[in-house]
């Protein structure tokens, strides 16, 4: 199940918008990859965390990082004092929402790479570096969502932080109740190939979450270093109940679902120096998790249940020993260990009889370790290069229903470089051999909803999808606060993970699996423009949008098509008005449409949800005290569902029927206010 904005929105404090024009974007300081921002250049925004000043960054997009195994591809782009968090549970936005404005020095932002700098493999990063004097802060929050079925989600939050000298405590408690706004009411209709009506029901479906989570940590000096520690419990149960009333039969079809993650977490960063040149930085991190799924349906004269209980484990050790040759060379190099492990036990059963399926109970563990070194040379005051060598090793070994065993070794290679020409320009290029990771989900069986009739196998046979990208950025500051970037990638594929037939004695079962080779081509446009110049004062549009083409071959037709839930167009834009006289701000989000189409053996499934548009208010009568409404999915948008079924594989059978479900969600209001202290 997919938790859409609306659940979202109850959990978040959203950044506050800018009241004022921006200032121009200071120069360039001691390398022309590096900009500085202090806090003067976001006064007129009136930010209230470290996350809102990260959002009026000219020209940067904020990403908080992968949920990948590891440390090394899990990496956001933002950086805490030069260094990554030492957690992986505890989102990088929800750490820089507890870092208020009066904490923070200033912010870089990298471009291309700098001496000294640990680019995470980014090409732009940003460095949120705090004062050394800040005190006690406490952050109170409290939302509620209206529904428009009536329903109420609440959100309540408490974030605190202490920093005395180089010592700081950090905590926050998390209260919350959203909603899955991909569910809905609407019409399903079902028709044959030919396009007759075969029958058409009335869909009622509601999803709802609710969160509990707790975080702590403690910052300080210790053995000639810093040693941070944190640690953090996340719970997140979700039920989805769907209800189909046909309208030209007595039929019923009723499903419930539900799902009860829980992630426990620790972790620890060591960062000291070795001299006046050389420092080394080691992280440390234990996870581990369980998450007990059940899905039942039931309709005339059939039963489905479905049941699968899950448990987690991820131990990391990583060392890094960055090496100041000179002002413009520096060479950093590390190791990194990860012990993975994932254990499931899978039942499926058709009105009481069980369904052997693909890989229902498995053990399926990863140890894996990567050396790499990296070099980065500013070889002119406008050129920066940065050169780099990763060498991965892993064994892969599974047990239970799937005996399996294998060792993988990749080298990882990888060349950018940044030139800037002025300060109004800047051209990255690069290149890199990429091998992504294996997600332990594909490793087990599992269950779409089951009225769509569909049950999914594992297959812990999978190797990891590789590519060779080659990328090249251009930037653009014009207007004095106003920036464009346009970037191109293009990816050489091999070992593609997607849907693929796995044929067994109970049946054949649609699985991923590695489909071969491929291309995949993406163009990005970012924008951040002032809109002074158009007549309308103290605004500020943002706006981002990603084009993406692909070509692999079919493994059931031997035709080539797109990859799997690739999604052809990504775009959001966000605008943001002040209105001093009332000490308020407004402004709109607006996230595009997106499509998903997945090829199965024997169907081929398309998700589509439609524009969202957000509207808000804020009102800051104070510098510590915001109010804040919207109305969010303000066009009622809805997610669309089509299931093209054929009666048996695509490639030697007709389409079946067309399954088509149109839900619509509604639009919710939405109300906060946060409470600063300190």
């Amino acid at each position: 199940m997919s938790l859409g904005i609306a659940a979202a929105a109850v959990l978040a404090v959203a950044p506050a918008a800018a009241p004022a024009p921006l200032p121009p974007p200071p120069s360039p300081r001691a390398s022309t990859a590096v900009t500085s921002y202090p806090p003067a250049y976001f006064v007129a925004a009136q930010p209230t965390t470290a996350l809102d000043m990260v959002s009026l960054l000219p020209g940067f997009t904020f990403d908080k990082g992968d949920t990948v195994r590891g440390f090394g591809g899990a990496a956001g782009n933002v950086l805490i004092d030069g260094a990554r968090p030492a957690s992986k549970d505890d989102g990088l936005d929800q750490i820089l929402k507890r870092i208020s404005v009066s904490s923070v020095l200033r912010i870089d932002v990298i471009r291309g790479g700098a001496p000294g700098i640990d680019m995470q493999g980014k090409t732009v990063l940003a460095n949120v570096v705090r004062r050394s004097d800040a005190g006690a802060k406490l952050t109170l929050a409290a939302s509620t969502t209206h529904a428009p079925d009536g329903r109420l989600g609440f959100g309540a939050r408490a974030e605190g932080s202490k920093r005395a000298g180089a010592t700081t405590l950090e905590g926050s408690l998390l209260v919350a109740r959203g909603f899955d706004d991909g569910a809905g009411d609407g019409p399903r209709i079902r028709v044959d190939a030919a396009g007759a009506t075969l029958f058409t029901a009335q869909e009622h479906s509601l999803g709802e979450v609710h969160n509990y989570k707790a975080t702590a940590a403690i910052e300080r000096p210790v053995f000639g270093g810093k040693l941070r520690v944190n640690g953090s419990i996340f719970l997140a149960p979700y039920d989805l109940t769907i209800f189909d009333r046909h309208l030209d039969s007595p039929v019923r079809e009723f499903e419930h679902y539900h799902e009860s993650p829980e992630t426990f977490e620790i972790g620890l960063r060591y960062d000291r120096a070795l001299g006046p040149r050389a420092r080394v930085e080691t992280f440390l991190l234990q996870q581990l998790g369980r998450k007990p799924i059940t899905d039942d349906y039931q309709t005339d004269g059939f039963a489905a249940d479905f049941a699968l209980r899950k448990t987690t484990g991820e131990s990391i050790a990583r060392a890094t020993v960055t090496y100041e040759a000179s002002k413009a060379l520096s060479v950093q190099a590390g190791a990194e260990g990860d012990y993975n492990w994932l254990q499931t036990r899978t039942t499926y059963a058709q009105n009481g009889v069980p369904i052997d399926l693909p890989a229902a109970n498995v053990r399926v563990t990863e140890a894996r370790g990567e050396a790499f070194a990296t070099a980065t040379w500013q070889a002119r005051p406008t050129l920066t290069v940065e050169a780099g060598l990763r060498g991965e090793v892993s064994h892969i070994a599974s047990a239970g229903d799937v005996i399996n065993a294998k060792t993988l070794f990749y080298p990882k290679p990888r060349l950018a470089l940044t030139w800037s020409p002025d300060g109004a320009d800047q051209i990255r290029l690069r290149a890199e051999h990429e091998v992504g990771q294996l997600n332990f989900d594909d490793f087990a069986a599992s269950a779409a909803t089951l009225n769509t009739g569909t049950v999914h196998a594992g297959n812990p046979n999978l190797n990891p999808q590789q590519d060779w990208v080659l990328e090249a950025a251009y930037d653009r500051r014009f207007w004095s606060a106003a920036e464009a970037t346009v970037t191109w990638r293009h990816f050489f594929l091999a070992d593609v993970i997607d849907r693929a037939p796995i044929f067994d004695p109970a049946g054949t079962f649609d699985a991923p699996g590695n489909i071969g080779n491929g291309t995949k081509d993406e163009v990005a446009f970012t924008l951040t423009l002032p809109t002074d110049k158009f007549a309308i004062p103290r605004g500020l549009l943002t706006g981002q949008a990603t084009w993406r083409w692909s070509r692999v071959i079919d493994p059931t037709t031997g035709q080539p098509r797109p990859i799997s839930g690739l999604r052809p167009l990504s775009a959001e834009a966000h605008f943001t008005q002040g209105i001093p006289r009332f000490k308020a701000t407004w402004g709109f989000d607006i996230y595009n449409q997106w499509q998903e189409v997945y090829y199965r053996f024997d169907e081929i499934d398309t998700d589509k949800l439609k524009t969202y548009v957000v509207l808000f208010a804020e009102y800051k009568p104070r510098p510590d005290l915001v109010f804040r409404a919207e109305i969010q999915n303000l066009g009622a948008r809805g997610f669309e569902h089509v299931r093209n079924v054929y009666v048996d594989t695509r490639n030697t059978s007709p389409l079946a029927f067309t399954d088509l479900r149109d839900l619509h969600f509604g639009r919710l209001l939405y109300f906060r206010v946060l409470k600063t202290f300190g």
